[in-house]
């Protein structure tokens, strides 16, 4: 086994590991995670008040 296959095999390996990473973020089970985690920002209610918040003690300084 020379060098040539060593490196021929290990590219099947990461091949195979970088199919199966996007096999599993876009499987089904991970819809649920995903769309929670895509709405995150949209969730957050008070960040127009810390916002204010923020500005007025900037102003201050």
């Amino acid at each position: 086994m020379d060098l040539n296959e060593l490196r021929g095999i290990q590219t099947l390996l990461v091949m195979a590991a970088f199919f199966g990473i996007i096999w599993w973020a876009y499987s089904a089970h991970r819809k649920k995670a995903n769309d929670e985690a895509a709405h995150l920002p949209f969730d957050d209610d008070e960040v127009d008040k810390r916002t204010l918040e923020q500005e007025k003690t900037e102003k201050k300084q």
